[in-house]
């Protein structure tokens, strides 16, 4: 009989820590992948720890969840295979490892050997590497897991093929960026070429306070052919045949997801991000302050495609600054998204902050200081709101004020979580217009007239900032290419605005380690796998 093997590819999304609740999500998935005749159903690298587990790995108790979640899965590894990630404690060392189940015992367990230790990856802090493949045969076809990292270099797959591996299955908990589902597939088709396999690349879904993952599991064929992709930001159960000839193993049929286009592929991911983040801590919906402006339109957007309407509440903080184009477009917006809406004048506790300071204040001329009361007289309405409701807030910050400090701390800073933190002005812009093409939700007007605070008369972004379309080309060089002055300059641009731009973005460090967490959708966002100090004698 010509070997043969169906394997089902289950795309989940866990929670981190819950190792009792993600076993039971991957025994449904066990349970579905066997009535439909499945032999071997591939789960994702630390799915039952959930990704990144961070310094819970340390914690005896945890330790004890994720063994006897692991016993749980085994138990129902009848009649199926069952292939999973997990943390493995063992030699007096932690592994990430790779578990086949089969008969309601571990079978085999493969250890990544490739710790990734760079962007918002810190395995070595926590894991030992393996040093060998592992083969198993299942339906007559010599299979040998990897996991994540050990793809991207070309050690550990050519080891496995020296090891008889005819099929090679890949877990994956690779964290969403912009353009990474092209890198993904480069990769594979190169490692499929290299050692003559195919290769099963599952990857997690879901959002983990800054990290997103996407799903997008894909097959490619021995010359490195996608066959088959799965979809992106959603969980699924998908199952490909694979089939044994005189050139080798080979997929059977597949279905291909098509590329989603570049905006709609970060809106998703943001949506992800802020669906899980407010679900997995349980909060019944969220609040946020609504300006008029694009940035806040968008995060409404977002949460509400997030969480549904019933779930968000918009509140208009009106001041003395605050002009009727924006208190039109404000209302306009909530009534378009169909949210609760509330407006809470600040004008009164913005003149008792100053007539308590006027003593203080004697003799001084108006300044950013008095901007920032009214930020922070927002910020303390929309905090008391969260405090009372329950409802976590939203900040609505970019990624461009966050760079150069254009925010006020414990003003419009302040909040549980931010959205768009990652988010250049300029994306922001086109996330909005790509929203819009959707469903036209967001006034013309937001999307075309000139960015403004309104803290001050006649206060535009442009007076404080360089244009955005100079500055966040600046911006990305240096954060997410950490290109020097000079690189930047011979790019076309002044050196005067190039080193006035990084002078703010050093100075302003202190201002993001007090951010809230955002998704992270660039290849460099602020938060984990930016850690440039405070204090720094250091001159662009």
């Amino acid at each position: 009989m010509a070997a043969a093997l169906r394997i089902a590819l289950a795309q989940i999304d866990p929670t981190v820590g819950d190792a009792p609740g993600n076993a039971r999500r991957v025994i449904e998935r066990v349970s579905a992948a066997r009535a439909a005749g499945a032999g071997l159903v591939v789960l994702p690298e630390l799915v039952l720890s959930g990704y990144p587990p961070e310094d819970l790995l340390f914690h005896r108790g945890f330790r004890r969840r994720v063994e006897a979640a692991l016993g749980s899965v085994a138990d129902v590894a009848r009649g199926i295979d069952v292939l999973l990630g997990y943390p493995e404690y063992a030699d007096g060392a932690i592994y990430n490892t790779a578990a086949w189940l089969r008969d309601g015992t571990v079978l085999a367990r493969y250890r990544k050997q490739a710790l990734p230790n760079y962007q918002v990856f810190d395995e070595k802090r926590y894991f030992a590497a393996g040093t060998a493949p592992v083969v198993v045969a299942a339906g007559g076809i010599p299979v040998a897991p990897l996991i994540c990292e050990d793809v991207w270099l070309p050690g550990p797959a050519a080891a496995a093929r020296a090891a008889g591996a005819a099929l090679a299955v890949v877990l994956n908990a690779s964290p969403y960026e912009q353009l990474k589902q092209r890198r993904r597939e480069a990769e594979l088709a190169a490692r499929a070429q290299e050692t003559g396999l195919p290769f099963v690349y599952l990857n997690l879904v879901g959002g983990q306070d800054e990290l997103v993952f996407d799903g997008r599991s894909f097959v490619v064929a021995a010359d490195g052919a996608v066959v088959h992709r799965a979809p992106a930001f959603a969980e699924s159960l998908e199952c490909l045949d694979f089939a044994a000839g005189p050139a080798g193993v080979f997929p059977v049929g597949g279905r291909i997801e098509p590329p989603l286009d570049p905006d709609e592929s970060v809106y998703r991911a943001i949506v992800t991000g802020v669906r899980d983040y407010v679900g997995k801590h349980d909060f019944p919906g969220v609040v946020l302050g609504l300006s008029g402006g694009v940035d806040s339109a968008l995060v409404l957007a977002l949460a509400v495609d997030a969480l549904g309407a019933q779930r968000v509440h918009a509140v208009l903080l009106p001041s003395r600054y605050t002009s009727p184009m924006s208190r039109d477009d404000a209302t306009a917006l909530a009534r378009n998204f169909g949210v609760r809406w509330s407006v809470i004048p600040i004008e009164g506790m913005f003149e008792a902050t100053l007539a308590a300071l006027a003593g203080e204040f004697a003799g001084r001329a108006p300044d950013t200081t008095e901007e920032n009361i009214q930020a922070r007289c927002r910020g303390m309405v929309l905090m008391a709101i969260s405090n009372k409701t329950g409802s976590m807030l939203l900040t609505t910050g970019n990624k461009s004020e966050m760079a150069v400090g254009y925010a006020t701390l414990y003003g419009d800073m302040a909040g549980g979580y931010a959205p768009i933190k990652d988010c250049s002005k300029t994306l922001v812009y086109r996330l909005a217009r790509w929203r819009n093409a959707r469903d036209a939700v967001i006034p013309e007007r937001v999307l075309t007239r000139p960015p403004t605070a309104e803290l001050r008369e006649n206060q535009l972004d442009s007076d404080s900032l360089p244009p955005y379309e100079v500055l966040d080309p600046i911006l990305e060089a240096f954060i997410e290419e950490d290109r020097s002055v000079d690189e930047i300059i011979a790019r076309g641009f002044e050196r005067a605005t190039v080193v006035r731009v990084l002078e703010m973005v050093k100075r302003n460090e202190y201002k993001r380690r007090q951010a809230p967490p955002g998704v992270r959708v660039s290849r460099r966002a602020f938060g984990r796998d930016w850690r440039y100090p405070i204090t720094s004698g250091y001159r662009p």
